[in-house]
């Protein structure tokens, strides 16, 4: 049966959707499937081949953050800035007089929790005009400069309102190095990555294996052009938004503990009702309730606009994406998921018992090609395992 994961994959490749293709799939105990196809690399196991996983590292930054919760350190309705007093610095961009930001004091507090589902106000220049025009008149660094002055640009709404893709794991890396002590890397070192026997996971490229991918962009023609991308080297902070480089192998390991209840192979990174907070939905109660807004894109060289599942309604939980309805041959209403800029890709479907990795190394984000194979793929595995005990 797993031949039709394997078809699934291969099309794509010999059709050109991707340039190469390595997938992983397990549930709470086992490895269920692992194949790589394309040119991954001139190493023999696709499971050894290091991504740049950018956005999936925003989990694992979440991650950082429930442990100090679940350790009565950290506060996950608490203010920002009562841990970060410079949050009090942050405004609001009312509008512009020509090519001059009209700033406000933000009407609301923006709590820990905004910060972790996206509903702080803080918006990525890759689908907001106005960010997008800030950074360019006022020459303010983009986040992936490293810098710690990067976090310090203005929200698009006020905290609470709505939801909004930004930059809000960052800001939550320097909460937990304040409450902690330790600087985010040594802390995912110590209470992640060891326990979970990551070792191919890290901050830098020396840091992991010599196996790491070739990023490519689309061309016009349809075809594939190398290009360089990559997480600011030796930065200031590493922030948790996207710093990281890792394997399907060792993510899996991270998606199969939160599938176990933030235990794996008897190791227990958080209690069974901290992941709880990672499972289920945080956003606000307001009326109307807020959900996941459609990404629209302002920089189609690095993404196309993002919208996973038009028909359902998604939410967000601590850490995912959360869908509260099912998708027909696809995963179960509850499912968690997220993805990396490159086109690193995983979910989680508590009610199945399976969690899974598609990963290339391709821009634009969620480009055409990459997401018929995500969704050839996804199909093929509840094919090959939903109703069957495995």
């Amino acid at each position: 049966m797993k031949v039709d994961i394997d078809m699934a994959l291969s099309a794509a490749v010999n059709k050109t959707q991707v340039p190469f293709v390595v997938a992983m799939v397990g549930n709470s105990r086992d490895i269920l499937y692992s194949n790589g196809y394309g040119d991954y690399g001139s190493w023999d196991r696709a499971e050894d081949t290091v991504f740049r996983i950018f956005s999936m590292t925003k989990a694992v930054g979440s991650l950082a953050a429930i442990i100090l919760i679940d350790r009565g350190l950290l506060g996950m309705h608490m203010p920002v800035a009562r841990y970060l007093p410079e949050w009090n610095d942050v405004r609001v961009i009312a509008g512009w007089d020509g090519d001059q930001p009209i700033l406000r004091e933000p009407r609301r507090e923006a709590t820990i929790c905004n910060l972790a589902t996206h509903t702080s106000g803080l918006e990525y220049e890759l689908w907001s005009d106005d960010i997008q025009k800030y950074l360019e008149v006022t020459g303010h660094p983009s986040i992936l400069s490293g810098t710690v002055e990067s976090l310090n640009y203005p929200l698009t709404r006020d905290p609470n309102t709505r939801w909004a893709y930004g930059i809000g794991i960052d800001w939550l890396t320097r909460v937990v190095e304040k409450v902690d002590g330790r600087p985010i890397d040594v802390f995912c070192q110590e209470e992640i990555f060891g326990p979970l026997g990551m070792t191919e996971t890290g901050f830098e490229p020396d840091q992991v294996p010599a196996k790491l991918a070739q990023v490519y962009a689309r061309t016009e023609d349809g075809g594939f052009t190398p290009m360089d991308i990559a997480p600011p080297p030796n930065p200031e902070f590493y922030g948790m938004g996207h710093a990281l480089y890792s394997t399907a192998a060792d993510y899996m390991k991270f998606l199969q503990m939160i599938l176990n209840h933030g235990t794996l192979n008897g190791s227990t990174i958080i209690s069974t009702n901290a992941c709880k907070l990672m499972r289920e939905n945080q956003l606000p109660a307001t009326n109307p309730p807020l959900t996941f807004r459609k990404m629209v894109s302002v920089a189609p060289a690095l993404t196309d606009d993002f919208d996973p599942f038009p028909e359902a309604q998604l939410t967000h939980t601590f850490a995912f994406l959360r869908n509260e309805d099912a998708i027909a041959d696809r995963r179960s209403e509850e499912s968690l998921s997220w993805a990396g800029v490159c086109n690193t890709h995983y979910w989680i479907d508590p009610k199945e018992d399976l969690c899974a990795v598609i990963m290339t190394q391709l821009l634009p984000f969620v480009e055409p090609g990459f997401m018929q194979t995500y969704a050839d793929f996804e199909k093929a595995v509840y094919y090959t395992y939903r109703g069957r005990k495995i």
